[in-house]
């Protein structure tokens, strides 16, 4: 137990850290790695959360070959996971060759509640609601009048009878749209500046019964702010290595259809789904738990969890699409502040966040169906363990020469642990 942690400087944080839990493991030099050369650069990182001790460095990868409607982008993605990067661009290099990706986005509107409870007459209060409306636009006009400018704001408001899920619990639920902006901020401002003017009039307005609000935030489920990304092409077209065309897309449909009938695959169909969402979205500063959580209550619309993704073939045509929900922003937050995200931005060509959600959308779709083909032909640990072997010989200690000669061994052969253990023993002349 320690108080006023928080107030300790970083080189103290530091050498607590390390006496209380590294000093039998490792030298104090051991924070030296998690420094930034850029003492400037390093000052901003440190002011973006509290308590730091270092800085947590993943790898950043580009995907190119995203040919979107008729725009051909390289994609930023920072995530850990060996053989993504490479499925997604083989996926994107295919459809390329394919007619591309096709998008639009359905709504960009999000969604923020303030959480009420009243114990008076529902018509009362309903009356009252419909009188102070008017009020909670013209309060809000300073928080807004930017946004506005800019074709944002706020889109509606209404009150919600939620008494039947909950005793005297009620809602006042508002759409926003905030342009290129995800606007969380902006939203939360705009909410807390109603739950003012509601407080306010309901003691002079309302004569009977207690009305109280509990809370007023911002939703990260945005199932209004959705977008859809497709790809197409004749089935004859769909030959997979060996495979041919009518096959490979039978099985294929086979496979998404298993997702939608069964919540253990799905949610591992779905987890794929966001190892290449969320590493865009972690590469453009940008919410990847939001975004996560948004997209799995979303898969549970239809009443229980089910694919993100759906597949099927009409009239010799193959058809592969993802609809999902995405609050995402090209200004504010991080987009600005974050070099590496600027940098990121940069190789998108700056795009706005219609784009972006467009481009995320269809990552997404690539590595689903990299994935899913697979799943139905080699299997997923054929090309997985082979991204994953160097992994494992950096764990082992190889050398630029040992690892050399156990990639060639392994250039047509399934790659695992124990086997590159072994064949790293025999090297080395343990065995």
């Amino acid at each position: 137990m320690i108080n006023g942690f928080s107030k300790l400087t970083k080189k103290q944080k530091r050498q607590w850290i390390y006496q209380n839990y590294l000093f039998q493991y490792f030298p104090e030099e051991v924070f030296s790695i998690y420094d930034l050369s850029d003492d400037k650069l390093q000052k901003l990182h440190d002011d973006f959360i509290e308590n730091t001790i270092g800085n947590y460095v993943l790898p950043l990868a580009v995907a190119p070959n995203f040919f979107i409607d008729d725009h051909c982008y390289t994609v930023p993605m920072v995530l850990e996971e060996s053989s993504v990067v490479a499925a997604v661009s083989k996926a994107a290099k295919f459809w390329s060759q394919h007619g591309g990706f096709h998008c639009r986005v359905r709504s960009m509107e999000k969604v923020g509640h303030i959480h009420l409870f009243f114990d008076g007459n529902k018509q009362e209060l309903f009356q009252f609601f419909s009188q102070i409306e008017p009020l909670l636009y013209k309060e809000t006009q300073p928080l807004t009048e930017n946004m506005r400018r800019r074709g944002g704001g706020i889109s509606s408001i209404m009150l919600k009878d939620m008494t039947d899920s909950l005793e005297h619990y009620y809602q006042v639920f508002v759409t926003f749209l905030t342009g290129d902006a995800m606007g969380a901020n902006f939203i939360n401002s705009c909410l807390e500046q109603m739950t003012k003017t509601i407080e306010r009039e309901s003691i002079a307005r309302l004569t009977k019964g207690s009305l109280e609000v509990l809370m007023s935030i911002l939703s990260n489920y945005t199932p209004q702010c959705l977008v859809k990304a497709e790809v197409s092409t004749p089935v004859s077209q769909m030959s997979f290595e060996d495979i041919e065309g009518v096959t490979f897309a039978t099985d294929f449909v086979r496979a998404i259809a298993i997702a939608n009938a069964d919540v253990y695959r799905a949610v591992t169909h779905n987890k794929g789904v966001m190892n290449g969402i969320d590493a865009v979205v972690i590469a453009t500063g940008n919410d990847f738990r939001a975004v996560e959580a948004a997209a799995h209550a979303y898969a549970t619309k239809d009443g229980r969890y089910k694919s993100l993704t759906q597949a099927c073939i009409k009239d010799d045509i193959f058809h592969f699409s993802i609809e999902i929900p995405l609050a995402i922003g090209t200004v504010g937050g991080l987009t600005k502040l974050h070099p590496m995200v600027r940098t990121a931005m940069k190789i998108l060509e700056n795009p706005s966040a219609e784009t972006l959600m467009k481009i995320i959308a269809c990552v997404g779709l690539a590595q689903n169906f990299a994935a899913v083909s697979s799943l139905i032909t080699h299997g997923i640990q054929k090309g997985h363990m082979k991204m994953h072997l160097a992994n494992i010989l950096n764990q082992l200690g190889a050398t630029s020469e040992e690892k050399q000669q156990i990639i060639t061994y392994f250039k047509n052969k399934t790659v695992s642990y124990s086997e590159v253990v072994q064949l790293f023993n025999q090297i080395k002349g343990r065995e």
